[in-house]
């Protein structure tokens, strides 16, 4: 058999686009594991009573909603019993690398699309904890030109704008405006009579949904279409992807964020 090389540790970056956008994030993860069973990878599993595969997903992607941003941190291990052909090295082959890219690609759900992969040193934080904000747009129906870019403008002057959240399972009451980094309508939307919004939303110390946002802006808006543009990273005072397109760990976005 030939023998096929893979890092201990990888990062991938994904999308999620189309009718899988329907899909929650506990079926992703289910997706994963399968395409793991299937691919023969080597995934490493956690010790104890009941074993589960090492990967970590970056913030859960709200059901119904796309990304041209998503991450997952997989471990490998030398140890693994499965008999897939593949030898864990501190330094696999460029070739291996883009192999477990078009693998996951080639075996994942319609609508999933594996864009990079790089190797991890360990060092890396969580996605789930290292990620300070998201870029977002967002589709609306229900208002006109004009009376949208009031409702923006109303909520970036706003001191305070409260909203009722779900926290626990009960309705509480809570300040949406420390969430909202930045707000622009920038256009007609893909469907007939929506308004297209480009919007970055803090993921800390609570985060943002699109839902929200609009319930913000105001009741009578409905979402048409969301898609997550870009998760982010502050370091030193930058906003760094987790892993750019390119295939750059902790690098600047090589394009600018909105255009999708």
């Amino acid at each position: 058999m030939i023998e096929r090389t893979v890092p201990g540790r990888v990062r991938i970056r994904y999308t999620k686009i189309g009718r899988i956008r329907y899909t929650s994030q506990r079926d992703i993860a289910r997706a994963f594991e399968r395409t793991l069973r299937r691919a023969q990878l080597p995934i490493a599993y956690s010790e104890g009573f009941s074993p589960h595969p090492l990967l970590a997903f970056s913030l859960a992607l709200p059901t119904g909603c796309e990304s041209l941003a998503e991450y997952a941190d997989l471990r490998f291990s030398a140890a693994s019993e499965v008999p897939g052909g593949w030898q864990v090295v501190e330094e696999p082959s460029e070739a291996d690398l883009q192999g477990i890219v078009a693998e996951f690609s080639r075996l994942m759900p319609e609508g999933v699309d594996m864009v990079s992969a790089c190797i991890l040193d360990g060092s890396e934080g969580s996605l789930q904890e290292e990620v300070t904000s998201c870029d977002w747009i967002v589709e609306v129906t229900g208002m006109a030109t004009a009376q949208l870019e009031e409702r923006v403008e109303n909520l970036l002057s706003a001191d305070e704008v409260p909203i009722q959240r779900e926290r626990k399972g009960r309705m509480v009451s809570d300040d949406l405006r420390p969430g909202v980094l930045s707000l622009e309508l920038v256009g007609p939307g893909a469907s007939p009579g929506a308004l297209r919004l480009h919007t970055e939303l803090a993921t800390k110390p609570r985060g943002v949904r699109p839902s929200e946002l609009l319930r913000g802006l105001d009741s009578n808006l409905a979402l048409a279409r969301a898609s997550r543009q870009a998760q982010w990273i502050t370091r030193d005072g930058q906003r760094l992807e987790p892993l750019t397109a390119d295939g750059e760990l902790l690098g600047q976005a090589t394009a600018p964020v909105g255009g999708r």
